[in-house]
């Protein structure tokens, strides 16, 4: 459950990308410019809004995985710190959607670009195999995996278990890709708009 969780998380960043460029492409971008607001409020605006709808769709999927079954036995608190760590992961994930958005021509590059780079990420974590199990040179790379450290601290934090090095390693990386795609994706946002 934890692993499925952090994958759709990851591929609802995708809607992030397609929308900011239907947006664009369609010219939302130009009205907006006229009104008398900070440049990058469409950005985070549209950040925001999706960082809600991962939220719901966490909620809903544990929801359904509670009526299948699924039972948190890391206690609320878990719970908690885990869909706060999610997110926070989601809406750093989202910075380099923001760029793949403003970069791609239209919105069926934005979804063959963007699945060119989580499929492989996520399928070569420990989001649904464990990494013991996997040949010596994957485990290399699943070891320093982002998806891998994120599933593990959801995991450890629903269900109980060792946390500290996963949510730290989880928070290294979502610091990490905030602060490579975030310049980025203005960059390319100021010289699109």
């Amino acid at each position: 459950m934890p692993g499925i969780i952090v994958q759709n998380t990851l591929f609802m960043t995708m809607y992030t990308a397609m929308a900011l460029n239907t947006d664009l492409t369609k010219g939302v971008f130009d009205r907006l410019r006229s009104l008398p607001i900070a440049r990058s409020a469409p950005l985070i605006g549209r950040i925001t809004a999706d960082l809600a709808k991962h939220l719901w769709a966490l909620l809903l999927m544990i929801g359904l995985g509670l009526l299948l079954g699924f039972r948190i036995t890391g206690g609320v608190d878990g719970f908690l710190l885990g869909t706060l760590l999610v997110i926070v992961f989601a809406a750093a994930v989202s910075w380099s959607a923001v760029l793949i958005g403003m970069l791609a021509g239209d919105a069926e590059k934005v979804q063959a670009f963007a699945f060119t780079i989580i499929f492989p990420i996520t399928f070569t974590s420990s989001a649904f195999v464990m990494v013991d199990t996997m040949p010596g040179w994957l485990q290399a790379w699943s070891d320093v995996n982002p998806v891998t450290h994120l599933s593990d601290a959801f995991r450890g934090l629903l269900l109980g278990g060792p946390v500290a090095e996963p949510v730290l390693w989880s928070l290294v990386w979502a610091v990490g890709i905030a602060v490579v795609f975030y310049p980025l994706a203005m960059r390319a946002y100021r010289a699109k708009t």
